[in-house]
């Protein structure tokens, strides 16, 4: 499972956009939906630690 894919498999999430060079993520999500703890966790159980870093 790629870290994309485990993203996207939150409910909510509309697109992600992962750069490896830069090692971030943008995630287009609906906040009723979806929340960025949901988010990092899912790519923290990919294998890819994650925290917010913006809005």
């Amino acid at each position: 499972m790629t870290v994309r894919l485990a993203m996207e498999g939150v409910a909510g999430v509309k697109s992600v956009k992962v750069d490896f060079e830069a090692k971030t993520a943008t995630v287009v999500y609906d906040p009723s939906t979806a929340t960025v703890a949901a988010i990092a966790a899912a790519s923290t159980d990919a294998g890819y630690p994650a925290k917010a870093i913006g809005s």
